[in-house]
Order: C-alpha cells, then sequence, then structure tokens
C-alpha cells in the first residue's frame, strides 16, 4: 500500500513539474516578446532612420535607405533663421536645429511643424535621438535632453563654453565635446557627468566611435583614442595641423580633412598615418567631414571641388568643380554621392565617375549635410528653410 502510494506520488509529482515547465515557458515566452516589444518602442526607429550627424556611430556618411533617380521637392519648412545643423530623422519626424535657437520637430511626410523647443543659444549642433529623446549642444556651452514626442524638457548639462560638436552614443553614454577643450560623457538618463578629458583645443568636431573607444580629430591638431567606460586615452596620433572635421573610420582606419589642406588617413592599430593627400594645385582647408566606402572617400573642400580618393592608398580618382566651397559633409546614397555648396546647390554626382546627374539650385548657402532616410532627403539651408525630397506619390494610397 506504501508504494501504491508512493508511486501514485512520484507521478503526480512529475505531472505537475511538467505542467509549471510549461506554464514557466509560456510565460518567458511574454515576457520576452514584451520586452522585444518595448525594446522596439524605446528605440523609435527603423534600421535606415539617420539618428545622428553621420548617419552612424562610425560616422561614415553612408546611407542605408535609396532614393529615386531624380528627387523632387516635396514640401519646405521656414524657421526663423539659418540653419547650418543637419537633421536627425527616427520615426517619422525630422528634428532640426536653427540659429533662432529652436530646435524644431517637423513631421517627415508633410513638413508640419509638431513642436519646437527654445535652447539657450544658437544651435549649430546636429541632434542625436537615442531612446524617445533628442539630445543637442548649443551656442552657450548648454547641453539638452528632450522628449521627442512631447518637446518638454528632460535635463540640460552646463559646460564651459559653446558646443557645435554632435553627440554620439555608445555602451549608454553620450559622447560630445566643447570649445571648453573637453569631450564629455554623460549618463543619458540624467545628464549626469561620467567622466570629461581635457584636449589641448577646441572639440568641434562629432566623435567617432570604434571597438570600445570614442575617437576625435582635434582642433589640437591629434586624432585620439580615448576608453569609453573609464575615459582614459588609449592612442593619440599626431595630425600636424588643426582638424574641424569629424573623423570617418572604417576597417580600423581613420579619415579626416585637416586646415592644413590635406586629407590624412590614420591606422589605429598601429597609431600612424598611413598616407596624406594634397591637391596638386590647389592648397585650400578641409571643413567637410568625409564619407567612406571599402572602395572610395569621398570629401569637399574649400578649395571648390569635391575629391574622391582610393581608401587604401590615398590615390585620387577624381575631382569634381563645384564651383563654391563644400562645407555641406557629402552623403554616399547607393552609386551617387549627394551635398550641398556654400553657392547654393544641392548635388548629385556619380561615384564612379564624378559626374554631376542632378541638382537642385537652392540659392542660399548650404553648410548642413544632408540627411537620408525611407526614400527622402532632408537638408536645410542658411535661408532657413529645410528642405525635403522624394518621390511624389511614394508611400501614399
Amino acid at each position: 500500500m506504501d508504494f501504491q502510494y508512493l508511486a501514485t506520488w512520484v507521478i503526480n509529482t512529475q505531472h505537475a513539474i511538467r505542467i509549471t515547465f510549461h506554464v514557466s515557458r509560456f510565460m518567458f515566452h511574454i515576457f520576452l516578446s514584451y520586452t522585444l516589444i518595448h525594446s522596439i518602442g524605446q528605440s523609435q526607429a527603423s534600421p535606415d532612420d539617420w539618428l545622428s550627424f553621420r548617419g552612424d556611430p562610425q560616422l561614415t556618411g553612408v546611407a542605408t535607405s535609396e532614393l529615386p533617380e531624380n528627387p523632387e521637392l516635396l514640401w519646405t519648412f521656414e524657421a526663423e533663421d539659418g540653419i547650418e545643423s543637419t537633421a536627425a530623422v527616427a520615426a517619422g519626424t525630422v528634428y532640426v536645429g536653427a540659429l533662432d535657437g529652436y530646435l524644431h520637430a517637423i513631421n517627415l511626410e508633410n513638413g508640419q511643424l509638431k513642436w519646437k523647443y527654445q535652447g539657450s543659444g544658437e544651435i549649430k549642433s546636429s541632434p542625436t535621438v537615442f531612446r524617445n529623446v533628442v539630445y543637442f549642444g548649443d551656442g552657450m556651452g548648454v547641453f539638452h535632453a528632450v522628449d521627442t514626442q512631447t518637446g518638454a524638457l528632460r535635463w540640460t548639462f552646463q559646460a564651459e563654453a559653446e558646443i557645435i560638436s554632435s553627440a554620439n552614443v555608445a555602451q549608454d553614454r553620450l559622447l560630445f565635446g566643447s570649445y571648453d577643450q573637453y569631450l564629455y560623457c554623460l549618463s543619458p538618463e540624467d545628464g549626469s557627468l561620467v567622466w570629461k578629458f581635457e584636449t589641448e583645443g577646441y572639440v568641434h568636431g562629432s566623435p567617432a566611435i570604434v571597438n570600445g573607444a570614442v575617437v576625435i580629430s582635434g582642433c589640437d591638431g591629434y586624432l585620439r583614442s580615448i576608453n569609453i567606460t573609464n575615459g582614459v586615452e588609449q592612442q593619440q596620433i599626431a595630425l600636424g595641423d588643426y582638424v574641424g572635421a569629424s573623423p570617418a573610420i572604417l576597417n580600423n582606419r581613420a579619415y579626416a580633412g585637416t586646415f592644413g589642406n590635406q586629407v590624412l588617413c590614420a591606422g589605429l592599430e598601429n597609431a600612424e598615418i598611413l598616407w596624406r593627400y594634397q591637391h596638386p594645385e590647389r592648397h585650400f582647408p578641409f571643413y567637410s567631414s568625409a564619407a567612406v566606402t571599402a572602395d572610395l572617400v569621398v570629401i569637399g573642400g574649400r578649395d571648390k571641388m569635391v575629391h574622391a580618393l582610393k581608401p587604401q592608398t590615398g590615390q585620387l580618382l577624381w575631382t569634381y568643380p563645384a564651383k563654391s566651397r563644400v562645407d555641406s559633409s557629402p552623403v554616399i546614397v547607393g552609386e551617387r554621392v549627394f551635398f550641398g555648396t556654400v553657392g547654393g546647390e544641392l548635388v548629385a554626382l556619380s561615384l564612379n565617375s564624378g559626374e554631376k546627374i542632378w541638382e537642385f539650385v537652392i540659392g542660399a548657402s548650404i553648410i548642413a549635410s544632408p540627411s537620408v532616410m525611407g526614400g527622402k532627403l532632408v537638408i536645410g539651408a542658411d535661408n532657413g528653410r529645410i528642405y525635403c525630397f522624394g518621390e511624389r506619390g511614394a508611400n501614399r494610397e
């Protein structure tokens, strides 16, 4: 009798364990699904959104979205002052700062204003979107965190000088530079200072992220690699000249133009300059940041030209005479590269030949860079207008 009772108890216990296991597995899948959905909602972005200045953490300036063969003007939006800030685009909203001190949130589909937020000074820093918050700095040295849905302030952080550098995000940390000569690392949650690193000059350009490090090309003439976790410098490479551009990084190489009229390639593995390019005749500074693929480095110059170089050697492949300065950083879209000029033209060139294949005359200076997502291109100009290009009737019933 005791044996039968024991056998029955064992069978019932095994059955209960199976039920508990299946219920637990079912609840785990529900939890996992909720986590994924919540995470997607928090990220608020599709893979081809343009969330920051150059489109990705390595600042390569390469779009994942395509554009129509002949982009048409879909809408314009007018701010109260000029625009030098490159737009960020997430979940159908364009975020862009203007020299009037306002950050504007604009509907990507129709160009209608959703909200605007007033900063403390003119905004040249390009916004960065991360987890339902848009981050940017201003001319009074204030770094802002603003809710993407409502335009309400989350928090601010005060640097000691103007912020033109745009933020990058890695390991739940915000990284940006200031004219007070510091690179800052903040918590995105509350803006608390994690660490700051002092350089020997203005930090004008935006930091790039690679291999657990933040890389800056500074006005002190150094390319620095700094550990994201603790803010300790890992290496520095003497560039020899003042650099206002942001570094573009691909395959453990950093590419940047200098105010010494050169384009440089620095190898991060061995901390060395691999090549230097200088046009044989026209010697002018480079303010534009480079766009980089495995086959091409494209950069605009104050020599009124766009230059295409081989990434491995720096050999010149072609140049395009733009007729005015190119401070706008180019963006590669498929087999084309798009950029603006100080003369007011928005231009597309063939990557293979450098031949102009599309142009739209805005008529006002373009310092900002293109943002490309969802078959659309968005760019601001010195006349205070934001322009959106794409294909008429696309994504409509």
